[in-house]
């Protein structure tokens, strides 16, 4: 069996939070190993409503610490990632029957100022019958409120920060799976076996680190001597994607006579997301889908609201993740705290393990400088917190002006088509040209595979971010698969495995 060799951190898990926690350590020039069972983010941290936000209705259940912290990392995030973070309007319409106005308005005001908002604009009213947000409204509902939030590439923002790390000396190993692990010698021992060859290595590390989601109570059962001290709690939710069906770059906010809101945001141009349901959830989380209850639910919000109606029928695409949140005893699934916890194992003179419960995307990069805060009594050597203000790759672009840097960039490549010269700007941001590795004409991009996904890409995708399968470049790497006919995408997948 091979060795690895001995590690600062071993981190278990690459979701946003495991990929963030191995990025902020490796800034402060710790040794890191990431291992992740599977493909980066392809658990929770693919499968979220792909907001960066505050987090408007958690103010109804007092997380004021969590909505304030959210708001101020909305700000961070946009101006680390503005390739694939930016501002989206949100257009609430007011119904009597939910909550009253003076709440709504209340909410607001603190949202607009409890984070130091300073790049987006704040709330106004709207007079929906005569406003251009209202149009595909039903008339009965005559008023509505406008305020901002951010939109992410979920998976991306996963990439993003395993890249970073790796740049940094961090070693991600995907499809790696955390067998076991025992305390030895003030060391943790750790098996790690390739999903793919069935091949065991070995490494050691001085922390480990479970941030494994949804799977953290099962990566402690494969830990010698540690069990779950803190309770997690699996909620599911789900999202159908359909054809956008109102003009205009703004998203929705639905209230529901359960208390309860959904998101209608537009989605790769001509899509929109709805989502999501707050469900318990029990099983396997690889296993979770979207039921038949789900899909009705939400149609049912949008058709109480717009004039288009929606059917079955108009879905092009569904997705479910299961969030692991930590149990806080709330009744409603919809009130259970998305704030993160952490439970650290390191007893006298023992080899420290961290485990991670709970979280939201909007707040990875300061749960991952709390963990590191946590854990440097036991990390004399690293540096000091840095990741406020650094960039995520490709987000390097002067005042954060992503709109100045497409500009440039598509000017400077005529042959390409806009749609496409805009694509490589918003994922790759000032990386883009890396991807196009000196192409000077479409030709040089070599085969095309249908809708903008052309071979140089893939071969970027492969060679520099760990994409493996079709599912890895299509639905997570990009989202090209929303646009590719199913013949499509089983051409390319079978293109894919010959050229692996």
């Amino acid at each position: 069996m091979s060795d690895l060799g001995t590690f600062d951190l071993l981190v278990v898990g690459g979701g946003v939070n495991g990929a963030g926690i191995a990025r902020d350590a490796a800034g402060r020039g710790l040794s890191v190993l990431l291992c992740e069972k599977g493909d980066l983010g392809e658990g929770t941290s693919s499968r979220s409503g792909k907001l960066v936000h505050g987090g408007l209705r958690y103010l109804e259940h007092y997380e004021f610490r969590l909505v304030r912290e959210a708001l101020i990392e909305r700000e961070v995030l946009l101006a680390a990632a503005p390739h694939i973070v930016w501002p989206l309007r949100f257009v609430l319409p007011h119904s009597p029957g939910h909550r009253p106005a003076w709440l709504v308005r209340l909410g607001l005001f603190l949202y607009d100022h409890l984070g130091g908002r300073e790049r987006l604009p704040g709330t106004r009213t709207l007079d929906l019958r005569a406003a251009p947000e209202g149009r595909s409204i039903v008339a009965r509902y005559r008023r509505a409120f406008e305020y901002s939030d951010c939109w992410v590439d979920d998976a991306r923002l996963v990439v993003l920060n395993a890249l970073d790390a790796a740049e940094r000396g961090a070693r991600i190993m995907t499809r790696t799976e955390c067998r076991a692990a025992r305390r030895e010698g003030g060391l943790w021992r750790v098996a790690l076996a390739d999903r793919r060859s069935g091949a065991v290595t070995a490494a050691a590390a001085r922390i480990l680190v479970n941030a494994a989601g949804p799977w953290v109570t099962d990566v402690l059962s494969r830990v010698a001597g540690a069990s779950a001290r803190r309770a997690l709690r699996l909620v599911k939710g789900s999202h159908i994607v359909v054809q956008k069906f109102w003009e205009g770059p703004q998203a929705y906010l639905l209230q529901n006579d359960d208390r309860r809101v959904i998101f209608v945001n537009p989605y790769e141009d001509d899509l929109c997301l709805i989502g999501t349901t707050d469900i318990p959830y029990e099983g396997p989380p690889e296993a979770v889908a979207i039921d038949a209850a789900e899909v009705d639910y939400l149609i049912a919000v949008v058709n109480r609201y717009f004039v288009p109606k929606l059917d079955r029928g108009d879905i092009v695409h569904a997705f479910s993740g299961v969030r692991p949140l930590y149990d806080d005893a709330a009744d409603d699934p919809s009130a259970v705290t998305r704030d993160y916890v952490f439970d650290v194992d390191a007893g006298e003179g023992s080899t420290p393990l961290l485990s991670v419960f709970g979280g939201k995307i909007t707040t990875f990069r300061k749960l991952a400088e709390h963990a590191l805060a946590m854990l440097s009594p036991h990390l004399p050597a690293a540096g000091p917190a840095w990741t406020a203000a650094a960039p995520l790759p490709g987000g390097d672009m002067p005042g954060g002006d992503f709109d100045a840097f497409h500009a440039r960039f598509a000017a400077a490549r005529p042959w390409l088509p806009p749609a496409l010269a805009r694509h490589y700007a918003r994922l790759y941001g000032t990386r883009a040209e890396s991807v196009l590795d000196g192409a000077r004409s479409l030709g040089d991009l070599g085969r095309h595979f249908g809708g903008r996904l052309y071979e140089r890409e893939v071969r970027h995708l492969v060679a520099r971010e760990w994409a493996r399968t079709a599912e890895d470049v299509l639905d997570r790497r990009t989202k090209h698969g929303l646009h590719l006919t199913r013949g499509q995408r089983d051409a390319f997948a079978a293109w894919l495995a010959g050229a692996a």
